[in-house]
Parts: C-alpha cells; structure tokens; sequence
C-alpha cells in the first residue's frame, strides 16, 4: 500500500479511500466487516461515511455498523483514519425536523455527538462538511469546530461537494480567526466528469487542500459498463441509464472500452489509476459491495499507465482546460 499526506497535514493516509455507502443498503453487516477486515489486512487505513449513509428511516446505520467493527477492538480504530459528514437532516422518524440539519453551531454539535455514539469511538480525524451551508456563515462554522478540536473530538475539519471559492472563503475566514481551515475537499471527480480541473482542484491545491474523488467510475459507467450490458451481466439504471441513452456518450464510452481492450487494461482499475496520477489527488473513494470489488480496486495501486494510454484517455475525455481560460480569452 502507497500512503501520502493528507493535504498540507502531517496525517498519513492510503492513496485509496474506503467509502462505506453500501454498508447496511446494500452490504449486511458480517459482510460489511469482512470488507472492512480485508482492507485493513491490505494496509488501506482510510475510512469514509457519512451520518445520513443507511439513508431514510435507517440513516446512521452505516456508521452503526462501523462502530460494531470498532468494539471488536484489536487495534481497528487506532489504524484507521475516519472520516465522516455533517449535513443532511437527522430529525427523527425521518422527519425534516428544524435544526437537525446543515451546518449551525446546534446542528454540529449535536450530529457530532451522535455520530461519535454511532461509530463507538471518542474522535473522528476528519469531520467534513457534507455540503455547502448558505444560511450560515463560517465564522459560526469555525467557531463550533474551534470547541469541537479542543474538546478532542475532531483533529481535522474537510469539505464535501465545495466549488472553488467556497474552500476560498472558508480557508480566508478560518485563517483570520487563526484555525487551521479545511484540509480535504471531497468532490465528484473522474474521466467523464472533469468540471473539477477548472477551479475546485486548483482552490484546494492553492490552500493545501488534499482532493478526493468520488464516483471514481462515474455510477459504473467507466467499469466496463457496455461490454457487461452486451454479456447480459449488468443493468443500468438511473444516472448511467440516462447517460448510456446519450448517443455521444455512448460513443465515449465505447471508445474508451476500445483502448482499453487494446492495451489489455480492465476499465475500472484503467480509471482508478488515472485518477491516481492526478496533481492534488489524495486518493479516490471506491466503494465495494463485496470483498471481490474491493480486491480489484486494490490491483489499481499496481497500474502504471503508459503515456499512449494517457494521451489516448485525454482524447476521448478531455479536460476542459483552467479557469479562466476554459471560459474566456
């Protein structure tokens, strides 16, 4: 396993990231462990939730069954680095109750408490804001994470789906109150979706900002999706049907399947270790449903890419070029 720094941090951390979405949706919990087991046993030690993951009635169940994993102790919660999010309504019985949600002073002080019940741990390394807030102003933000770190809950605070001037403002005000501001920004980032290159990675590595992807396969999209679709082994839904009905788009995904079939390359590990060679690029989230996901993701850290195959995955995906000169002279 590859590790890096998180950010401008001196925090160590795994060039993949663990996502738990999946775990109590769609994964149970013996085999959300095992997952989890496995991962660690391969020396990737970077974990990432969110309070709201387990979504509608269930939401905190993914963080529940991080916690279970947690108390089975042998050093779990010493050699992970957790992360989890802050913004999505709370309330009870799933109602959209005031003040259990965003990002007011009451709202994170009371998700951080329960997320720290949920995960059985007494600290979360990187607290991230799950989204922007606009009815509240950072200084309140800083102000709640300022007591949170000296209580020793939080070390770090991160940032989830921020665009650029957003990590701007919010490391501006952090820095004039003398906090030490964001330290991650996780945003939506992969071939097919590369709007980020223009202002948000440039902002995050302007102010020592470590980036991680989500989505790195863009729904499964980038997976390998055409070749499953013709062998009958998946079906589409959703985003990526809507996408796949897109003739140009499916004309990019078929070309991209092309060169890689061309240089014996499997498409999802092929877009993970693009990702990898990315500037400002912690590591992107993979989020596996079984043990078999995961071990392919991990055969992405072995990948170098050849300099035709990057030239060629620029042809079909190019970058949209930086801001301002993508959108101006």
């Amino acid at each position: 396993m590859e590790y890096t720094q998180l950010g401008r941090t001196g925090l160590k951390v795994s060039r993949l990231v663990l996502g738990t979405m999946n775990f109590g949706p769609q994964t149970d919990e013996p085999t959300s462990h095992g997952i989890l087991d496995a991962a660690l046993d391969a020396g990737l030690n970077f974990v990432d939730t969110a309070n709201v993951y387990g979504w509608g009635e269930n939401k905190g169940r993914t963080e529940e069954i991080i916690g279970s994993w947690f108390a089975q102790g042998d050093g779990r919660r010493d050699k992970t680095v957790l992360a989890t999010k802050v913004y999505g309504n709370m309330g009870p019985d799933g109602e959209a109750w005031p003040n259990h949600d965003k990002l007011s002073a009451v709202n994170i002080r009371r998700a951080v408490d329960a997320s720290l019940k949920r995960l059985r741990t007494d600290y979360i390394d990187v607290y991230q804001f799950h989204h922007i807030d606009r009815a509240t102003p950072f200084d309140e933000v800083w102000q709640a994470i300022d007591v949170l770190i000296r209580q020793g809950k939080i070390l770090y605070a991160g940032s989830s789906n921020f665009p650029g001037y957003k990590i701007a403002q919010a490391n501006e005000i952090a820095a004039r109150r003398g906090a030490f501001g964001l330290v991650s920004e996780q945003c939506l980032y992969n071939l097919f979706e590369r709007r980020a290159e223009m202002e948000v990675i440039p902002a995050a590595q302007e102010y020592g900002l470590g980036v991680i992807p989500w989505s790195p396969l863009h729904g499964g999209l980038l997976g390998g999706v055409l070749k499953k679709e013709t062998e009958g082994k998946r079906r589409t839904e959703g985003r990526a049907a809507a996408t796949l009905a897109d003739p140009a788009a499916r004309a990019k995904l078929q070309a991209y399947e092309d060169l890689l079939d061309k240089h014996g390359l499997q498409p999802g590990e092929t877009a993970l270790a693009w990702l990898l060679t990315r500037p400002g690029v912690t590591g992107p989230i993979v989020g596996p449903r079984t043990q078999e996901q995961l071990a392919g993701a991990l055969r992405a850290l072995e990948l170098e890419l050849s300099e035709e195959v990057l030239a060629g995955l620029d042809e079909i995906f190019p970058a949209p070029g930086p801001s301002p000169e993508a959108f101006a002279w």
